[in-house]
């Protein structure tokens, strides 16, 4: 190559080495902005996989971000828990990891996101929680059927929910009238689903259970189920677990009659019963009728034995406590579900639950051990007498609506549930020798020629009349029965120990201090007696005229109905119907003896008094014989003894046992009951 060839190329190599050069120097220019540690040139290549990293940083962390709102808002609209109790908050917060300095981007920005939207879960949270706060309108709309999601629209859960909840915050208001309305609300929506039930029946406290089930007609899946009961001891069977409990009770600051059926109770085993059958024991009473039956199913007989021992035991206030603590509720928890199928068994149980709720300090212990849901079920039974036992025994436990208190042998009929019409008056049953406080008010037995013809009106046929009819027909009444012992021989007594307790005096005694106590005469009273009852009526009346205490008694008593009472005696107590009623008539057989001193004293003493109070009186006299015995026939109370010498004396074409048990609704015999119970208590029940 020439000279002037050689000379160009050079300076074009020259041109480019610095064009290169240039463009080198500007690049460190560049990448020496930066700290003075970093001296790597950046190149494209590099670029391209910052930009790639970046990219899948902010997809992934948006796709974080959404999927932690989704699941945050699923929460807040499931959970509707949080919206009741703030603990419950806690229950949709999602843990947070902490961070350290040296954890990536994203983590870093899905911390940050999570605190936001936590801060915006609070904020929503209390604004829900202010539901708590303000009236139930809505509840109470919703609970009606309508609509209340004006009322709900700033919470984010279904209304319905939130009517739940804010029923449940209700009952536990310190205002006894909100309390009352909101479990009236919840018993009366059958709308709530079956895990709305069974959160209810966790979250109720004890007088929100007690109030629900004497509801009528509640649905008991409000309750809970009775607690699992711990095994028994190897060996050991129910009755073996009631004599255990038996022999624990102090016999000490007990009558005779407790002493009696304990000792019964005790001696009794399935190994030595068919031993003892004819034993003296036997002549007791109730000995000798099971001992001739305890050969078919001992062990159930024995538990009747030890239940009652049991019951006279529970009305001993000190001994109360001693059956708390020694495991009685489980064991009658266990044994009422043994004998299901024995109603008797059953009755006596409630019983001894219905006594032991007369002391408040074991009304958790009650709750706790399961009864309020036994005895919500038991008020819902189609037999009278179940119903009203467990009645008792829940009256009792309620002491938000209940102020008086039922002792044993005295029932209520009516209201058994709350209700809102207010009681007006009082109407008292009083029932006669052999009878009872149910079946002596039963409606009057068909034999089968009629019942073949009246088959469609079976089901109308009542087990106990002043609680279906009368309470139907007058809704405003308190309806009470009253049971005691009465028996035509002492060789049939259910306590022997203590006859002089069969006395009229005696009974008047004790059934004025129950009375008192369920607070009979602080209203206007009725009295409907048969036979012995009414005797003891006008002993009762007498007694309380004499006493300070209970002149609201005898001065709110507007009427007084017997049904064949033997004012003057009856003949009946002096025939020989049987031996053992010659050598041994009872106590209020031998008081019933015609033109004895005794009943003579008796009617004048009470006529003088009914006459001064001007107490309103109807009388119904019996004009067919009754069967005594398989041979014999007798008029018990002829109708000169049925006339008291005061007030309206009516004959009626039925027996002795009959007369106080209509035939039908509309029978001459309760249509004329029922006009004089509304005629005497006309002006305070009629506004």
């Amino acid at each position: 190559m020439n000279g002037p060839g050689r000379a160009l190329q050079s300076r074009t190599s020259r041109r480019r080495m610095s064009g290169a050069a240039l463009r080198l120097i500007r690049c460190r220019r560049l990448s020496t902005a930066g700290p003075p540690g970093v001296r790597k040139v950046l190149q494209w290549k590099d670029l391209r996989k910052v930009a790639k990293v970046t990219g899948a940083v902010v997809s992934g962390g948006c796709l974080l971000i959404t999927y932690e709102v989704v699941a945050l808002n699923k929460a807040v609209t499931i959970d509707t828990s949080a919206i009741l109790q703030e603990k419950y908050k806690s229950y949709i917060y999602l843990r947070a990891t902490p961070s350290d300095e040296n954890e990536n981007l994203t983590a870093g920005l899905t911390h940050k996101a999570r605190r936001e939207l936590h801060k915006a879960a609070r904020r929503f949270l209390e604004l829900s929680s202010r539901v708590f706060l303000q009236t139930l309108d809505a509840a109470k709309l919703m609970t009606q059927g309508l609509r209340p999601q004006e009322h709900f629209s700033h919470v984010d859960a279904d209304p319905h929910e939130v009517a739940l909840w804010v029923l449940l915050k209700r009952t536990r208001s310190a205002n006894k009238a909100i309390r009352l309305q909101a479990i009236q609300e919840l018993a009366e929506n059958h709308h709530w689903h079956d895990y709305q039930y069974q959160t209810a029946a966790q979250v109720i406290d004890q007088g929100t259970a007690v109030g629900l089930a004497r509801t009528p007609q509640v649905d008991l899946r409000f309750f809970l189920r009775s607690p699992a009961l711990p095994d028994l001891e190897d060996g050991l069977s129910a009755e073996d677990g009631l004599r255990q409990l038996l022999a624990s009770l102090p016999q000490s600051e007990v009558d005779k009659c407790v002493q009696y059926f304990t000792s019964l109770a005790l001696r009794e085993s399935t190994q030595s019963l068919a031993a003892q059958r004819g034993g003296l024991w036997c002549f007791g009473g109730n000995g000798l009728p099971y001992a001739q039956s305890l050969t078919s199913v001992p062990s159930e007989k024995v538990e009747s034995f030890c239940l009652q021992a049991l019951v006279q035991h529970s009305k001993v206030q000190s001994h109360c406590d001693h059956i708390v603590a020694n495991g009685g509720l489980q064991l009658l928890q266990r044994v009422y579900q043994l004998r299901r199928d024995s109603l008797k068994i059953q009755r006596n149980i409630v019983r001894i639950i219905g006594n032991l709720a007369l002391n408040e300090g074991v009304h958790q212990a009650i709750t706790q051990s399961g009864w309020v849901s036994v005895l919500a079920e038991m008020m819902q039974s189609p037999h009278v007498m179940q119903a009203s036992h467990a009645a008792r025994a829940l009256a009792n436990l309620d002491r938000e609506t209940v102020k008086e208190k039922y002792q044993d042998g005295v029932y209520i009929l009516h209201p058994q549930t709350r209700c809102n019409q207010p009681i007006k008056a009082d109407v008292l049953f009083i029932h006669g020798i052999l009878g009872a406080a149910f079946k002596t008010w039963r409606q009057k037995d068909r034999n089968m020629l009629e019942e073949e013809k009246e088959a469609e009106s079976r089901d109308d046929y009542t087990e106990c009349w002043p609680k279906s009819w009368l309470a139907a027909d007058c809704p405003n009444l308190r309806v009470l029965s009253v049971e005691y012992d009465s028996h035509l021989s002492d060789w049939m007594a259910k306590c022997p120990a203590e006859n002089q307790r069969k006395s009229l005096a005696y009974r008047s005694r004790e059934l004025l201090k129950k009375l008192k106590l369920a607070g009979v005469g602080e209203r206007p009273v009725v009295w409907v007696a048969h036979s012995m009852g009414g005797l003891l009526v006008k002993k009762m009346l007498l007694d309380a005229s004499e006493d300070p205490d209970m002149h609201g008694l005898l001065k709110n008593t507007k009427g007084i109905m017997f049904y064949s009472v033997p004012h003057h005696g009856t003949f009946m107590a002096e025939y020989s119907v049987n031996v053992r009623y010659l050598l041994f008539p009872s106590v209020e057989v031998r008081e019933l003896c015609k033109d004895s001193p005794a009943l003579r004293n008796l009617n004048e003493n009470f006529l003088n008094m009914a006459k001064e109070k001007e107490i309103k009186v109807l009388s119904f006299a019996e004009t067919l014989p009754t069967n005594i015995g398989p041979m014999i026939k007798i008029l018990v109370v002829p109708t000169q003894s049925a006339n008291l010498g005061i007030g309206e004396l009516i004959e009626v074409d039925v027996d002795h046992l009959n007369i106080c048990k209509p035939e039908k609704k509309d029978s001459f015999l309760y249509k004329r009951s029922l006009q004089f119970i509304l005629e005497a208590l006309q002006s305070y029940i009629s506004h």
